[in-house]
């Protein structure tokens, strides 16, 4: 008598325990998957690399931001009117509050002035021209910031030079031309330093949501492929097993990010654009709230990509939706401005990182965020309810990878 033939795409069924019994079974997988992490040595070096890089990237930047830009320009000692105007030009420098700063060096003549910048000992040659111009040499092209203070120096001595010759002075000549500036908002970051905290917001929820999201979905492939899930859900509940996973993964990926802001945080005190700390922790306080509840639908997502494939080799392909949404958030993100920005700050799973951002520039009230993260709790809801289904109908298939569909068509 010949036996039936089996579909290679098989169920195994396992007896579920009564609720009652696996009540806390959830509990159990979360420390199971926060350990497991944590001991993970691949993990644990990875972590202290990507802190040692972050600490060494905020620690550069410091150093860029508190260093000081020495310029060096050589006049001859006999023309009274260039020394007068490098003098001036390192007085504006001294004014402005930067970090460059303006060297006179005083030479015998041309000729002293010209070898001191081919030998290196000054950045630049003021002189005065022939026809009554000025002329600023150099090895190659000026610098600019040099240029411009020098510059402004030039045209302040030239125009007062004039006015005393008119017999009249600067100061009635530029009467009414003062120009004041207001910064209406004290704590707000300039244009460089927004693109920089926006990409920095970009960075965290890349790493954490693509890191953990793969650990999570590795997790459920190898538990698949070495058939360890069907022993396991004898004992728990699949729908507790799937909770566990979400949990426990969120925590590690949570977690890394309250590190990873950490530092950035105290670079940032450190930095010239301290000012801007307390709308920065604002900012990261909505980020790591809008995180903690998008990551739940993406490890949800994750945890059904591997549930989805039957060997590891599968998940490069039953990953990639994902790992499509998330690079697309990243790059999306920390290059929108206006508009999209707003319009991206309301669009689940991009939200996390826009509105931090549009709170971070001011520009959002302070109804935005709540609206926005009901919208976003209200989408990881839904894609809870259509994981689970996912992931028990597609856990317990062996044979092949399978789609989606199939998934949720399966009796689980």
């Amino acid at each position: 008598m010949t036996a039936p033939t089996q579909d290679p795409t098989r169920t195994t069924s396992a007896p579920q325990p009564p609720d009652d019994g696996a009540r806390g079974a959830w509990r159990l997988v979360m420390q199971r998957e926060i350990v497991t992490k944590a001991m993970n040595k691949a993990f644990v070096v990875g972590l202290l690399v990507s802190l040692g890089v972050i600490a060494a990237l905020a620690a550069f930047f410091t150093w860029q931001g508190n260093r000081v830009d020495t310029s060096t320009v050589a006049v001859s000692g006999g023309d009274t009117a260039a020394v007068a105007a490098v003098t001036s030009a390192a007085d504006l420098a001294r004014a402005e509050g930067g970090n460059d700063e303006i060297e006179v060096l005083e030479v015998a003549d041309d000729a002293s002035a010209q070898a001191a910048v081919e030998d290196g000992d000054a950045d630049a040659w003021l002189q005065t021209g022939t026809d009554g111009g000025w002329m600023l040499s150099a090895q190659g092209e000026p610098d600019g910031t040099l240029t411009r203070f020098v510059g402004t120096a030039v045209e302040q001595q030239t125009v007062a030079a004039n006015a005393e010759a008119a017999g009249t002075s600067v100061a009635e000549l530029s009467a009414g031309a003062e120009l004041s500036t207001q910064a209406l908002d004290a704590d707000a970051m300039g244009e460089q330093a927004m693109f920089f905290a926006t990409f920095a917001l970009s960075f965290l929820f890349f790493a954490g949501a693509l890191t953990s999201g793969n650990m999570i979905a590795s997790s459920v492939v190898e538990e698949k492929q070495s058939r360890l899930v069907e022993i396991i859900a004898t004992a728990v509940p699949l729908r507790q097993l799937l909770a566990g996973k979400i949990l426990g993964s969120s925590v590690i990926a949570i977690g890394q990010n309250l590190l990873f802001a950490g530092v950035g945080l105290i670079a940032v005190a450190a930095s010239p654009i301290s000012i801007a700390l307390p709308a920065l922790s604002t900012s990261l306080i909505w980020f790591v709230v809008f995180f903690a509840i998008g990551f739940l639908a993406l490890a949800a997502l994750y945890a059904v990509a591997g549930a989805l494939a039957s060997r590891a080799e599968d998940l490069q392909y039953t990953s990639t939706p994902m790992t499509f949404l998330v690079m697309g958030v990243y790059f999306l993100t920390f290059t929108a401005s206006g508009t999209f920005l707003t319009v991206l700050s309301y669009v689940p799973i991009a939200n996390v990182v826009a509105m931090p951002a549009r709170v971070l520039s001011g520009d959002a009230t302070w109804w935005e965020p709540v609206v926005s993260l009901l919208i976003l709790a209200g989408f990881a809801a839904v894609a809870l309810l259509v994981s689970e289904r996912a992931f028990r109908g597609s856990l317990l298939q062996t044979g092949g990878r399978i789609s989606w569909r199939q998934a949720l068509r399966s009796p689980s």
